[in-house]
Protein backbone atom coordinates (compact mmCIF):
# COMPACT_ATOMS: atom_id res chain seq x y z
CA UNK A 1 0.00 0.00 0.00
CA UNK A 2 3.01 2.38 -0.49
CA UNK A 3 1.17 4.61 -3.31
CA UNK A 4 -1.57 5.29 -0.52
CA UNK A 5 1.00 5.62 2.32
CA UNK A 6 2.62 8.50 0.22
CA UNK A 7 -0.79 10.05 -0.35
CA UNK A 8 -1.52 10.28 3.23
CA UNK A 9 1.96 10.79 4.82
CA UNK A 10 3.16 13.47 1.97
CA UNK A 11 1.20 16.77 2.77
CA UNK A 12 3.10 16.73 6.22
CA UNK A 13 6.13 16.95 4.56
CA UNK A 14 6.69 19.74 2.37
CA UNK A 15 8.30 22.27 3.89
CA UNK A 16 11.83 22.16 4.15
CA UNK A 17 13.25 20.40 7.20
CA UNK A 18 10.26 18.38 7.75
CA UNK A 19 10.87 15.00 9.31
CA UNK A 20 9.42 11.94 9.16
CA UNK A 21 10.36 8.82 11.15
CA UNK A 22 10.24 5.07 9.77
CA UNK A 23 9.87 3.37 12.93
CA UNK A 24 10.15 -0.27 11.25
CA UNK A 25 12.63 0.80 8.30
CA UNK A 26 13.27 -2.62 7.47
CA UNK A 27 14.77 -3.09 4.01
CA UNK A 28 14.00 0.71 3.36
CA UNK A 29 11.50 0.43 0.65
CA UNK A 30 9.03 3.08 1.96
CA UNK A 31 11.88 5.22 3.19
CA UNK A 32 13.11 5.31 -0.37
CA UNK A 33 9.58 6.14 -2.10
CA UNK A 34 9.23 9.01 0.69
CA UNK A 35 12.74 10.67 0.29
CA UNK A 36 11.90 10.20 -3.50
CA UNK A 37 8.26 12.10 -3.09
CA UNK A 38 9.64 14.50 -0.50
CA UNK A 39 12.99 16.21 -1.23
CA UNK A 40 12.67 18.87 1.33
CA UNK A 41 12.24 16.15 3.72
CA UNK A 42 14.34 14.19 6.55
CA UNK A 43 14.16 10.49 7.58
CA UNK A 44 15.09 8.84 10.66
CA UNK A 45 15.00 4.99 10.38
CA UNK A 46 15.21 2.81 13.10
CA UNK A 47 15.12 -0.21 13.12
CA UNK A 48 16.50 -3.30 16.14
CA UNK A 49 17.97 -5.14 13.33
CA UNK A 50 21.52 -4.65 12.24
CA UNK A 51 20.84 -6.44 9.00
CA UNK A 52 18.15 -4.37 7.73
CA UNK A 53 19.96 -1.10 8.77
CA UNK A 54 22.77 -1.86 6.69
CA UNK A 55 20.87 -2.90 3.82
CA UNK A 56 18.61 0.21 3.83
CA UNK A 57 21.70 2.30 4.26
CA UNK A 58 23.03 1.09 1.09
CA UNK A 59 19.94 0.97 -0.67
CA UNK A 60 19.60 5.16 0.61
CA UNK A 61 22.82 6.17 -0.50
CA UNK A 62 21.68 8.21 -2.91
CA UNK A 63 19.88 10.51 -0.39
CA UNK A 64 22.91 9.84 2.54
CA UNK A 65 22.63 13.54 3.20
CA UNK A 66 19.10 13.44 4.42
CA UNK A 67 18.95 10.13 6.47
CA UNK A 68 19.58 9.24 10.06
CA UNK A 69 19.69 5.43 10.89
CA UNK A 70 19.17 4.07 14.03
CA UNK A 71 19.44 1.01 15.88
CA UNK A 72 16.39 1.07 18.34
CA UNK A 73 13.32 -0.69 19.00
CA UNK A 74 11.04 1.35 17.90
CA UNK A 75 8.89 2.20 21.58
CA UNK A 76 12.04 4.32 21.92
CA UNK A 77 10.96 6.73 19.55
CA UNK A 78 11.17 9.31 22.30
CA UNK A 79 14.79 8.43 23.27
CA UNK A 80 15.66 8.42 19.36
CA UNK A 81 14.05 11.90 18.74
CA UNK A 82 15.76 13.46 22.29
CA UNK A 83 18.59 12.28 21.31
CA UNK A 84 18.56 14.30 17.66
CA UNK A 85 17.31 17.52 19.58
CA UNK A 86 13.81 16.69 17.96
CA UNK A 87 10.80 18.19 19.59
CA UNK A 88 8.34 17.31 17.11
CA UNK A 89 7.90 15.27 14.06
CA UNK A 90 5.80 15.88 10.71
CA UNK A 91 5.44 12.16 9.64
CA UNK A 92 5.47 8.44 10.98
CA UNK A 93 4.91 5.23 9.28
CA UNK A 94 4.83 1.80 11.37
CA UNK A 95 4.68 -1.31 9.12
CA UNK A 96 4.05 -3.56 11.84
CA UNK A 97 5.09 -7.64 11.32
CA UNK A 98 7.54 -9.22 9.51
CA UNK A 99 10.29 -7.94 6.92
CA UNK A 100 11.05 -9.48 4.01
CA UNK A 101 14.81 -10.11 4.99
CA UNK A 102 13.31 -11.80 7.87
CA UNK A 103 11.22 -14.09 5.80
CA UNK A 104 13.41 -14.89 2.90
CA UNK A 105 16.25 -15.46 4.69
CA UNK A 106 16.28 -19.19 6.15
CA UNK A 107 18.93 -18.48 9.01
CA UNK A 108 16.80 -16.69 10.73
CA UNK A 109 14.46 -18.80 11.07
CA UNK A 110 11.28 -17.22 10.55
CA UNK A 111 9.88 -19.51 7.77
CA UNK A 112 8.21 -22.18 8.18
CA UNK A 113 8.34 -23.95 5.15
CA UNK A 114 12.10 -24.29 5.30
CA UNK A 115 13.98 -25.99 7.62
CA UNK A 116 16.25 -23.63 9.71
CA UNK A 117 17.13 -23.22 13.15
CA UNK A 118 14.51 -21.84 15.69
CA UNK A 119 15.89 -18.61 16.04
CA UNK A 120 13.23 -15.97 15.34
CA UNK A 121 15.04 -12.75 16.75
CA UNK A 122 14.46 -9.15 14.83
CA UNK A 123 17.15 -8.05 17.04
CA UNK A 124 19.69 -8.85 19.03
CA UNK A 125 18.28 -9.85 22.57
CA UNK A 126 19.10 -13.53 24.14
CA UNK A 127 15.85 -14.81 23.97
CA UNK A 128 15.36 -17.25 20.82
CA UNK A 129 12.27 -19.62 19.78
CA UNK A 130 14.79 -22.54 20.87
CA UNK A 131 15.01 -20.85 24.13
CA UNK A 132 11.15 -20.77 24.54
CA UNK A 133 10.50 -24.44 23.22
CA UNK A 134 12.76 -25.48 25.33
CA UNK A 135 12.62 -24.07 28.69
CA UNK A 136 9.00 -22.57 29.24
CA UNK A 137 6.25 -25.06 31.00
CA UNK A 138 3.52 -26.55 29.04
CA UNK A 139 1.28 -23.61 30.67
CA UNK A 140 3.54 -20.96 29.28
CA UNK A 141 3.72 -22.46 25.90
CA UNK A 142 -0.29 -22.97 25.95
CA UNK A 143 -0.79 -19.55 26.93
CA UNK A 144 1.76 -18.17 24.57
CA UNK A 145 -0.34 -20.05 21.49
CA UNK A 146 -3.86 -19.42 22.56
CA UNK A 147 -2.90 -15.34 23.07
CA UNK A 148 -0.17 -14.89 20.30
CA UNK A 149 -1.36 -17.44 17.92
CA UNK A 150 -5.17 -17.80 18.46
CA UNK A 151 -4.25 -21.41 18.36
CA UNK A 152 -7.81 -23.33 19.29
CA UNK A 153 -5.29 -26.83 20.22
CA UNK A 154 -2.75 -24.87 22.00
CA UNK A 155 -2.82 -27.27 25.37
CA UNK A 156 -2.23 -30.53 22.86
CA UNK A 157 0.70 -29.00 21.15
CA UNK A 158 2.35 -27.61 24.46
CA UNK A 159 1.86 -30.98 26.09
CA UNK A 160 3.30 -32.60 22.95
CA UNK A 161 5.94 -30.01 22.98
CA UNK A 162 7.11 -30.79 26.50
CA UNK A 163 6.97 -34.42 25.70
CA UNK A 164 9.37 -34.29 22.90
CA UNK A 165 11.89 -32.03 24.22
CA UNK A 166 12.48 -34.61 27.02
CA UNK A 167 14.07 -36.98 24.27
CA UNK A 168 15.97 -34.72 22.10
CA UNK A 169 15.74 -30.26 22.62
CA UNK A 170 14.05 -28.59 19.81
CA UNK A 171 16.52 -26.86 17.92
CA UNK A 172 15.35 -26.85 14.28
CA UNK A 173 12.27 -25.61 12.41
CA UNK A 174 11.85 -29.04 10.57
CA UNK A 175 10.77 -30.86 13.73
CA UNK A 176 8.33 -28.57 15.34
CA UNK A 177 6.62 -28.52 11.50
CA UNK A 178 6.21 -32.26 12.16
CA UNK A 179 5.04 -32.25 15.70
CA UNK A 180 1.74 -29.53 14.83
CA UNK A 181 0.95 -31.53 11.94
CA UNK A 182 0.65 -34.75 14.10
CA UNK A 183 -0.78 -32.51 16.85
CA UNK A 184 -3.50 -30.67 15.17
CA UNK A 185 -6.95 -32.57 13.72
CA UNK A 186 -6.85 -33.70 9.95
CA UNK A 187 -10.21 -32.14 9.68
CA UNK A 188 -8.60 -28.57 11.01
CA UNK A 189 -5.57 -28.72 9.12
CA UNK A 190 -7.86 -29.37 6.21
CA UNK A 191 -9.82 -25.94 6.60
CA UNK A 192 -7.32 -23.31 8.86
CA UNK A 193 -4.04 -22.93 6.95
CA UNK A 194 -0.36 -24.60 7.47
CA UNK A 195 -0.76 -26.41 10.71
CA UNK A 196 2.22 -24.37 11.92
CA UNK A 197 1.11 -20.80 10.86
CA UNK A 198 -0.25 -19.83 14.43
CA UNK A 199 2.34 -21.56 16.12
CA UNK A 200 5.53 -19.29 14.42
CA UNK A 201 3.51 -16.28 14.31
CA UNK A 202 2.93 -16.85 18.46
CA UNK A 203 6.78 -17.82 19.35
CA UNK A 204 7.78 -14.63 17.14
CA UNK A 205 5.82 -12.61 19.18
CA UNK A 206 7.14 -13.89 22.45
CA UNK A 207 10.65 -13.69 21.30
CA UNK A 208 10.26 -9.87 20.40
CA UNK A 209 7.96 -8.91 22.88
CA UNK A 210 5.94 -6.96 19.57
CA UNK A 211 2.26 -6.97 21.31
CA UNK A 212 4.16 -5.22 24.45
CA UNK A 213 5.90 -2.81 22.34
CA UNK A 214 3.86 -1.88 20.33
CA UNK A 215 1.42 -1.17 23.35
CA UNK A 216 4.09 1.49 24.17
CA UNK A 217 5.16 2.63 20.61
CA UNK A 218 2.01 3.88 19.56
CA UNK A 219 0.92 6.25 22.06
CA UNK A 220 4.84 7.19 21.70
CA UNK A 221 4.59 7.64 17.94
CA UNK A 222 1.15 10.22 18.45
CA UNK A 223 3.27 12.02 21.34
CA UNK A 224 5.75 12.41 19.58
CA UNK A 225 3.76 14.30 16.39
CA UNK A 226 3.98 18.51 15.67
CA UNK A 227 0.60 19.53 15.06
CA UNK A 228 -0.45 18.98 11.48
CA UNK A 229 1.87 15.80 11.93
CA UNK A 230 0.27 12.69 10.29
CA UNK A 231 1.08 9.06 11.26
CA UNK A 232 0.68 6.16 9.76
CA UNK A 233 -0.02 2.53 10.60
CA UNK A 234 0.34 -1.03 8.71
CA UNK A 235 -0.63 -3.95 10.51
CA UNK A 236 -0.90 -7.48 9.35
CA UNK A 237 -3.34 -9.36 12.06
CA UNK A 238 -5.92 -8.47 14.30
CA UNK A 239 -3.55 -8.40 17.34
CA UNK A 240 -1.49 -5.82 16.13
CA UNK A 241 -4.53 -4.01 14.62
CA UNK A 242 -6.38 -3.69 17.57
CA UNK A 243 -3.89 -1.25 20.28
CA UNK A 244 -3.51 1.04 16.88
CA UNK A 245 -7.44 1.10 16.51
CA UNK A 246 -7.68 1.87 19.79
CA UNK A 247 -5.17 4.43 20.30
CA UNK A 248 -6.01 6.35 16.91
CA UNK A 249 -9.36 6.37 18.01
CA UNK A 250 -9.42 7.66 21.82
CA UNK A 251 -7.34 10.53 20.14
CA UNK A 252 -10.22 11.71 17.66
CA UNK A 253 -13.05 12.00 20.68
CA UNK A 254 -13.81 14.66 22.71
CA UNK A 255 -12.72 13.86 26.28
CA UNK A 256 -15.40 15.58 27.79
CA UNK A 257 -18.65 14.69 29.32
CA UNK A 258 -21.93 14.71 26.78
CA UNK A 259 -23.89 16.70 28.73
CA UNK A 260 -21.16 19.76 28.86
CA UNK A 261 -22.29 22.58 26.88
CA UNK A 262 -19.28 24.31 26.16
CA UNK A 263 -15.95 21.92 25.25
CA UNK A 264 -12.74 22.99 26.74
CA UNK A 265 -9.56 23.27 24.86
CA UNK A 266 -7.68 20.70 26.54
CA UNK A 267 -10.99 18.16 26.15
CA UNK A 268 -10.98 18.71 22.46
CA UNK A 269 -9.66 15.97 19.88
CA UNK A 270 -6.21 15.80 19.26
CA UNK A 271 -6.21 13.73 16.37
CA UNK A 272 -8.23 13.71 12.99
CA UNK A 273 -8.47 10.39 11.38
CA UNK A 274 -7.74 9.90 8.12
CA UNK A 275 -8.77 6.67 6.88
CA UNK A 276 -12.65 5.34 7.65
CA UNK A 277 -11.58 2.20 9.90
CA UNK A 278 -8.81 0.02 8.49
CA UNK A 279 -8.36 0.43 4.71
CA UNK A 280 -7.20 -2.65 2.96
CA UNK A 281 -5.37 -3.44 -0.71
CA UNK A 282 -7.03 -4.13 -3.48
CA UNK A 283 -7.37 -7.31 -5.31
CA UNK A 284 -4.57 -6.20 -7.99
CA UNK A 285 -1.70 -5.51 -5.05
CA UNK A 286 -3.12 -8.53 -3.45
CA UNK A 287 -1.91 -10.14 -6.46
CA UNK A 288 1.39 -8.76 -7.36
CA UNK A 289 2.33 -8.98 -3.76
CA UNK A 290 0.47 -12.21 -1.73
CA UNK A 291 2.01 -10.83 1.43
CA UNK A 292 -0.35 -7.76 1.32
CA UNK A 293 -3.14 -9.71 1.55
CA UNK A 294 -4.09 -9.11 5.65
CA UNK A 295 -2.63 -5.85 5.84
CA UNK A 296 -4.79 -3.31 7.46
CA UNK A 297 -3.91 0.54 7.25
CA UNK A 298 -4.83 3.37 9.65
CA UNK A 299 -3.79 6.98 9.38
CA UNK A 300 -4.50 10.17 11.56
CA UNK A 301 -3.49 13.79 11.80
CA UNK A 302 -2.72 15.53 15.05
CA UNK A 303 -4.39 18.64 15.21
CA UNK A 304 -4.21 19.93 18.78
CA UNK A 305 -1.28 20.29 20.78
CA UNK A 306 -1.12 18.21 24.16
CA UNK A 307 0.26 19.83 27.41
CA UNK A 308 3.10 17.45 28.49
Amino acid sequence: MRDRILELLTPALTEPGAVVVDCTLGMGGHALALLEACPRAHLIGIDRDPQALDLAGRRLADHADRITLVQAVYDEIGAVLDEQRIDGVQAILMDLGLSSLQIDRPDRGFAYRVDAPLDMRMGEQALTAATVLNTYSAKELARILRTYGEERFADRIARRIVTARETEPFTTSARLVALLHDAIPAASRRTGGHPAKRTFQALRIEVNAELEVLARAVPAAVGALAVGGRIAVLAYHSLEDRPVKRVLAAGSVSQAPRDLPVVPESMQPELRLLTRGAEVPGAEEIDSNPRAASAKLRAAERIREVAA
